[in-house]
């Protein structure tokens, strides 16, 4: 029988990234939506908004934009309005400023802003002219600019008003001005925050509005297949219902629920389905974020509870069942709104109908919204990162040094023999051992100089570290150094009895390194350095390996 041990890490198959990388097998295509995209961008002076729910994937639909248009020869510009501090959010010219500049330098342009800017004419004016007679005239191809993330700014109301009736003006010069037909604007946003905009000034009533629907029943079979369920024939239908039935076709509910499934075998659709809504399923971090933030708006709260507790057809604010709706939590069916899923009505029926808003349970359920993010990326036995937060951590990195052209290390740790310890010993001790190698290496990381490295644990016996700005050289150093402390431990083994190698555990390494680049993923650098441990452990234990393809930096001839 599998230990608690073993169960909690058995998982097999990589969590959905969001957003999904091009290569990614898990990304599910919407055709008809991407086709009308891509037919908008050949039109002159067009305006694309793309506004959906957070986690339905409108990032990853941007990522396939963003290809489109080089492919297709324009000139592009990508912003994440999460990148604008809080100080350039402050003061209109101060944020003007900024996007020129951003946008200058994405296109390779020295930023002349000194030689546009009037203090005379204003900011708005200002920026007009620099996109006209700098920007757009140094271009020889169209201009897709994309904004991503754009509701990181709503709440600074005066920026937010006088940028979109700024960026409304350009469209509308485009129907008269040659140079303004080079713009392609893409909007991109999430709906669960809104502000008070002028409805006459903002982009959001120009243009082509693109609203991301729900996975149809086909595409929920068929990403289960990608993550290797056997959900075809009438049963593969019936297991998409009644997934479809719960969650609806909202994405992220869909993806996890699957994860899950192809991951944690001990446990049945059937099973995951009837725990949902409770402290114990798979959507309890996800549901008390959403509790939480319906909390901080009685408004919201009561108009919700009207469609919770409604028979019939019930009347509803327009504006707030429109914030209802941008949150996901209701939708539209012929002429009556409804809960969007069964999933929301059984929890927010208990959380909900039943609570009343005081202010000391809506403190105490932010905290726990926090720390129940915190232990799904943590390892209950040795309190280290789980493989969920490695994928997520691994993922980051390998972006942020393809930029920085550094090196990134990976070292992944086996436990040698650990199933034979596991049962000379017990599982008290096996636990215990699998602590203290822990507790080695997360003290051996936290000494290193670059202090982002980050140890997990990985899988059954196994650890990992990640080493951003680390060379394969210098994660050799602090590999041997794990292996020799870990020896140290002088953790018994019965070696007569089962003719083991060493008296005390021991384990084996394996490093690879490589520079990030943009045309691999970090799928490269957990491949090559598995397979390095695979094929090392054959050879000979209590070593450290160095993978032969990813070997960037290492200059000992060991």
């Amino acid at each position: 029988m599998a230990t608690n041990y073993e169960r909690q890490h058995s998982v097999t198959t990589e969590f959905a990234c969001d957003p999904e990388p091009l290569d990614s097998p898990f990304y599910i295509a919407r055709p008809s939506i991407e086709e009308q995209i891509y037919q908008e961008l050949t039109r002159t002076g067009s305006v694309i908004r793309i506004q959906s729910p957070h986690k339905t994937g409108k990032t990853s639909l941007v990522l396939r934009l963003l290809d489109y248009a080089k492919q297709s020869g324009f000139s592009t510009v990508y912003i994440d309005f999460q990148q604008a501090e809080a100080a350039v959010c402050t003061c209109l010219e101060k944020f003007l400023r900024w996007f020129c500049g951003y946008v200058s330098r994405q296109l390779d342009l020295t930023p002349m802003l000194d030689n546009y800017w009037d203090e005379d004419t204003g900011s708005k004016v200002s920026c007009t002219i620099y996109f006209e007679n700098y920007l757009l005239k140094n271009l020889n191809t169209p201009l897709v600019l994309i904004l991503n993330d754009v509701d990181q700014i709503f709440e600074y109301s005066t920026i937010t008003q006088e940028f979109f009736s700024l960026l409304r003006s350009w469209h509308e010069q485009a129907k008269q001005n040659v140079l303004w037909q080079k713009l392609r604007l893409v909007v991109v946003h999430s709906t669960e925050v809104y502000t008070d905009l002028n409805i006459n000034q903002s982009p959001f009533n120009v243009g082509v509005a693109i609203k991301l629907p729900e996975f149809s029943l086909e595409q929920i079979q068929e990403l289960a297949q990608r993550y290797g369920l056997n959900w075809t024939g009438d049963v593969g239908q019936k297991n998409a219902q009644a997934l479809q039935a719960m969650v609806g076709g909202y994405p992220y509910l869909v993806r996890l629920a699957i994860y899950h499934l192809a991951n944690f075998r001990e446990k049945s659709l059937h099973q995951l389905l009837n725990e949902a809504s409770t402290m114990a399923g798979i959507y309890s971090v996800y549901l008390r974020r959403q509790l939480a933030s319906l909390q901080d708006n009685p408004e919201l709260i009561t108009t919700f509870k009207q469609v919770l507790s409604a028979g019939i057809h019930v009347e509803l604010d327009p504006i707030l069942a429109f914030k209802l709706e941008g949150m996901g939590l209701i939708k539209l069916q012929g002429y009556q709104y409804i809960v969007a899923c069964e999933l929301y009505r059984q929890y927010f029926t208990v959380h909900i109908l039943k609570e009343q808003n005081e202010p000391e349970k809506i403190e105490q359920l932010q905290r726990q919204v926090q720390e129940l993010q915190r232990l799904s990326y943590t390892d209950e036995l040795t309190q280290l990162a789980n493989q969920r937060y490695f994928d997520i951590y691994l993922e980051q990195q390998w972006q942020r040094l393809t930029e920085e052209k550094s090196p990134l290390s990976l070292i992944l740790l086996e436990i040698d023999y650990f199933k034979i310890y596991n049962n000379t010993h017990g599982q008290k001790a096996a636990d215990e051992c699998v602590q203290l190698i822990a507790k080695v290496i997360s003290n051996v990381i936290s000494s290193h100089d670059s202090h982002q490295g980050l140890p997990v644990c990985y899988k059954e016996a196994e650890f990992a570290a990640i080493l951003p700005d680390t060379t394969a050289d210098s994660a050799f150093k602090i590999a041997e150094l794990i292996r020799k402390q870990v020896k140290k431990l002088g953790l018994a083994h019965q070696e007569t009895l089962y003719g083991l190698p060493a008296p005390v555990v021991t384990v084996s390494l394996a490093i690879a390194c490589t520079i990030p680049q943009k045309k691999n993923s970090s799928s490269v650098l957990v491949n090559a350095v598995s397979e390095t441990l695979e094929q090392s452990v054959l050879v000979k234990r209590d070593r450290t390996y160095i993978s032969k393809t990813l070997n960037y930096g290492f200059r000992n001839n060991r």
